[in-house]
């Protein structure tokens, strides 16, 4: 019996994106990044480096940042991922997007998706960060544009509205 081993193997996966499930079936060596973008059309899910290396594809995969474009896709079945597009509340923007627009915390905003899933993260696990915190936790993520000062301020501005909205 003969194998064709340059067949690509497919897989299924079961996961809950931005709070809808989805059942996907894909090539086995398809990442987080292009079932996110190429299947399910979530193009704020940004493709940059695809090494793991700048942030801009940051997605929380059950809570915990994660750089999409290093993860197989099926290493998420069963699993709960949260991108920037599902931020938003009500067809509004939520806490952390309002934020980073009312304070400028972008300029040409590729890497503002990561950006906001790094924030999400942090104000969820510290509600009221140090400038430390805030800057180890963004370091993750690389901005060329602004030089980070609009952004650390759109983080405290984002744990105020998100202490707010509480």
């Amino acid at each position: 019996m003969s194998t064709d081993r340059t067949a690509a193997r497919r897989i299924t996966v079961d996961v809950e994106v931005d709070g809808r499930r989805r059942r996907e079936e894909m090539a086995a060596q398809t990442v987080l990044l292009d079932l996110l973008r190429d299947r399910m059309g979530n193009t704020g899910v940004k493709a940059s480096c695809e090494r793991g290396v700048c942030g801009a594809c940051t997605t929380l995969i059950d809570g915990v940042p994660t750089a999409s474009c290093s993860v197989f896709a099926f290493s998420v079945d069963g699993c709960s991922v949260e991108t920037v597009a599902g931020q938003a509340r009500g067809g509004e923007p939520g806490p952390v997007q309002r934020a980073f627009a009312e304070c400028g915390g972008f300029q040409c905003g590729y890497c503002t998706p990561g950006m906001v899933m790094l924030t999400t993260a942090l104000l969820r696990e510290h509600p009221e960060p140090t400038e430390e915190q805030i800057r180890e936790w963004i370091s993750s993520n690389i901005c060329r544009c602004t030089g980070y000062a609009m952004i650390i301020d759109s983080v405290r501005r984002a744990a105020e509205l998100t202490r707010e909205e509480a």
